[in-house]
């Protein structure tokens, strides 16, 4: 069993042109870096990505127009 290391996960409410430009910025740190930095608190972790990592995108509609679109990159 693997123990985690770091874990980081934030929610914040934004209009939808910062959620894109949050997106292209996560986009362009893995394209030309190979790698995302995430700054939380006392933190300081840069997270290298390889060459092939797992690509998963869920998209739930739900009644009350309640929705939500998932992006998930893993690897080992």
């Amino acid at each position: 069993m693997s123990e985690k290391l770091f874990e980081h996960e934030t929610e914040e409410s934004m209009t939808r042109e910062q959620a894109a430009k949050k997106l292209r910025e996560l986009a362009d740190a893995i394209e030309r870096q190979n790698e995302v930095r995430v700054q939380a608190g006392d933190h300081d972790v840069t997270v290298d990505v390889p060459d092939t990592v797992s690509y998963e995108y869920e998209i739930e509609v739900k009644q009350g127009g309640k929705s939500e679109i998932e992006v998930k990159l893993a690897w080992k």
